[in-house]
């Protein structure tokens, strides 16, 4: 394209990566957490989204994508009948129905620096909630922490199979872009109804944000 063609070299190899980021974990935040040290950073490809945010727009909206922009939550994500629908299994459903029910409540009880959670906390509110009373198996919990951390929900040391009870699993605003309160409500009814019918899977667009 001519665009990429008018760039240096290294400026086209990071908006061609930029692009590729956003179609595939949907969201790109200005501030990422190290995984080891959870410590805070800038991240390079919010700043190249701002450089070349019409350019992405138009490209994205060739494949039926649009780029949005939450200016207050430091956010770039695509949306759109162009992303590939997931189909992600009930119990990864649940587990980011936890998290979001964690994030939501320190947000409210201690603020933006108290985000971050543990498998042990998570499996609290499970049973608080009569959401998750089973003991889940390892490749569960790697299924839906994995796809968390693709879509920038959460950020986590390592693999997930070396996580222990009390490992920090930072949780990003973004989780409340994949739930918002009205979902979080109707999802707890219907898996109230169905504790007796067994297991099925839920469909959750990339693009089903509030």
């Amino acid at each position: 394209m001519r665009y990429l063609e008018e760039l240096s070299v290294t400026e086209a190899e990071k908006l061609k990566k930029t692009i590729l980021s956003l179609l595939r974990q949907t969201c790109i935040l200005r501030e990422k957490y190290d995984p080891v040290t959870l410590a805070p950073s800038g991240n390079e490809q919010y700043e190249t989204c701002i450089r070349h945010r019409e350019f992405i727009c138009q490209y994205l909206d060739v494949i039926g994508c649009e780029l949005l922009h939450d200016p207050q939550e430091c956010i770039f994500r695509v949306v759109g009948e162009g992303l590939e629908t997931e189909r992600i299994s009930r119990t990864t459903t649940i587990i980011m129905l936890l998290i979001k029910m964690i994030y939501h409540d320190k947000i409210m009880g201690n603020g933006l620096a108290a985000t971050v959670t543990n498998l042990e906390e998570i499996r609290e509110y499970g049973r608080n909630s009569n959401l998750l009373n089973e003991k889940l198996t390892t490749s569960e919990w790697s299924e839906a922490l994995w796809m968390m951390k693709k879509h920038q929900m959460i950020e986590y040391p390592g693999a997930v199979r070396e996580l222990e009870d009390h490992t920090p699993i930072y949780i990003y605003s973004t989780i409340h872009l994949y739930f918002s309160s009205a979902m979080v409500n109707e999802l707890l009814e219907d898996y109230k109804e169905e504790e007796e019918n067994g297991a099925g899977e839920e469909i959750i667009p990339q693009d089903a944000v509030e």
